[in-house]
């Protein structure tokens, strides 16, 4: 089956192939405004159909399509990407010593058949002196990540603990997805 990614994520690619998945990456171009006050969990859950729908208006109907968004909230506030330092600064200040969310959401396509959800995992943050934020954000690291860290990198030095899918934090939830790909598009966990 022809499977497509439809994201440039480094983070999402490996945690496909992690499962095993063959597939390939068509990453989309999509305007990802939304309404203001959107929920985080409606956000993420439009912005990936939005992401599948580009995608598969131009593959045509024979490939599937997993598409993915993922945002970091405290409450209902939602933290992007950090354009610069300083925005990456706050982000981590705000999330210091408390505890946020992670919402993916996911959508799953292949001809007429679509599957839109989201995951949402909790994550506290230990709280974090100024000097360390600071070297930090000097690594590089937060600059291209939701909420200013990767889990998967120094960030999870921040990280106190989480309560749900680990992959979800990464950007991809990962059993969930195993589960629609299997009970909806009859695509075995396990391929040789």
């Amino acid at each position: 089956m022809d499977i497509i990614l439809a994201s440039q994520s480094p983070r999402r690619k490996a945690l496909l192939e992690q499962i095993g998945l063959a597939f390939r990456v068509h990453a989309p171009d999509v305007d990802e405004t939304v309404l203001p006050g959107t929920p985080p969990a409606a956000m993420v859950e439009e912005l990936s159909r939005r992401k599948a729908a580009a995608v598969a208006a131009l593959e045509g109907p024979g490939p599937l399509i997993i598409a993915a968004d993922t945002v970091v909230a405290i409450g209902d506030a939602v933290l992007g990407k950090p354009h610069t330092g300083d925005d990456a600064f706050s982000m981590l200040s705000a999330l210091s010593g408390r505890e946020h969310h992670v919402y993916t959401g996911v959508t799953v396509t292949r001809g007429g058949r679509s599957v839109t959800f989201h995951e949402s995992t909790a994550v506290r943050f230990r709280p974090l002196p100024q000097e360390e934020i600071a070297a930090y954000i000097a690594t590089g690291e937060p600059m291209d990540k939701a909420g200013a860290y990767g889990i998967q990198g120094r960030g999870a030095l921040l990280v106190e603990g989480i309560r749900g899918d680990y992959g979800n934090v990464v950007g991809l939830p990962v059993f969930r997805l195993g589960r629609v790909l299997a009970e909806d598009f009859g695509l075995p966990p396990f391929q040789p």
